[in-house]
């Protein structure tokens, strides 16, 4: 199983209306730790900034949740995140910040953030607080609540685009950066 990649026949997300009503809204006032042990608060930062939220990262030699596979849009969130990787230095030439978000702990998230050589910083959101004040769309998986992958670019604090569902995952950073540049 190799998590750089994802199978060719994985089932397909469809929009099911859960993140209509995000694009206005403004984000909230809560704090997250990031991987370099330092707190974010998005509602504070300037101009545009890509959230991206994933399901959670597979971490070698760790079977992925069972029946992982047969969830639409819950495989690829290493394809995901090396999207953002490697077009990290596109995104900083257009001013905009990049932060991968999941319920994963801080520690689990570091270990990928290493392994991967993300030069952005992933947040831990355990509580899924993000969840409970904007209504992010979940799912659950062997017991746990986890976030279906949507992107969210937030302007001033202000949602002004969402993407979701995300599929496939490893062109979501090319799809930020086209709308960024017709729309930034």
């Amino acid at each position: 199983m190799s998590l750089n990649e994802t199978p060719d026949n994985l089932p397909i997300p469809e929009d099911d209306g859960a993140a209509d009503h995000l694009e206005g809204m403004s984000l909230p006032d809560i704090v997250f730790t990031a991987t370099s042990n330092e707190t974010v608060l998005f509602n504070l930062l300037q101009g545009y900034v890509v959230i991206y939220v994933y399901p959670m990262t597979g971490q070698p030699g760790t079977p992925l949740p069972e029946g992982w596979d047969d969830i639409p849009g819950a495989r690829g969130c290493t394809p995901q995140a090396c999207s953002f990787r490697d077009h990290y230095s596109e995104l900083k030439s257009l001013d905009t910040h990049v932060f991968g978000l999941s319920a994963q702990s801080t520690r689990y998230q570091q270990e990928a953030k290493e392994r991967l050589q993300l030069p952005f910083e992933l947040l831990s959101d355990q509580s899924l607080s993000l969840n409970k004040s904007l209504q992010l769309p979940t799912f659950m998986a062997t017991g746990m609540e986890l976030y279906k992958r949507i992107t969210l670019i937030v302007e001033n604090g202000v949602i002004v685009k969402t993407f979701y569902p995300v599929f496939p995952p490893n062109e979501s950073a090319e799809q930020v950066l086209s709308w960024l540049r017709t729309h930034g």
